[in-house]
């Protein structure tokens, strides 16, 4: 967290950021492939999930098996303390035959739009803060804590579509 002086006044602030572990993601990929590698009902199946960076490649033999190695992943992911709101499922496509798979991104970082969306709630709610949007994070700064504390449950109870944590507070 940072603290933002305005003519000589220390005020206090925090961050509302959306980050995942990629280490964390990463073990879960490879709990998912393993659990997938001795299922019986997957005996045979070139399914498996591949990981470059945030995104994610499901393949699958059809749809139905691609449904339950999403299953899996969620599962995986919740287990590893990873919030499964982030991932944000592509277009099905199909490889060849039957054969499927599907892009997932694992998202980080707060969207322009829900920023403005955050900004424009904690405005609306005139609480004595400000509040910016700085690339994709969103910083609120305030004269007192309690206000702060405020904010934090206002956007806790009205966000409920994405991860958010509120990082770096400062005195």
């Amino acid at each position: 967290m940072f603290v933002v002086e305005l003519k000589g006044i220390v005020m206090p602030s925090f961050d509302i950021t959306s980050e995942v572990d990629k280490q964390e993601v990463r073990n879960a990929i490879e709990q998912v492939n393993k659990e997938v590698n001795t299922r019986f009902d997957f005996k045979g199946s070139d399914a498996r999930v591949e990981q470059t960076d945030y995104n994610l490649t499901v393949y699958a033999d059809d749809e139905f098996k691609l449904e339950q190695i999403m299953d899996i992943l969620r599962t995986k992911l919740t287990r590893r303390a990873v919030d499964v709101r982030c991932l944000d499922k592509g277009q099905v496509g199909k490889i060849s035959g039957n054969k499927v798979k599907q892009l997932v991104t694992v998202k980080t970082g707060i969207e322009t739009e829900l920023a403005k969306k955050i900004v424009r709630l904690i405005k609306d709610s005139k609480l004595k803060v400000q509040a910016s949007i700085q690339g994709d994070v969103v910083r609120i700064t305030g004269a007192k804590k309690d206000v702060l504390q405020e904010t934090i449950n206002l956007v806790k109870k009205s966000v409920l579509e994405f991860p958010l944590q509120y990082q770096n507070f400062r005195d």
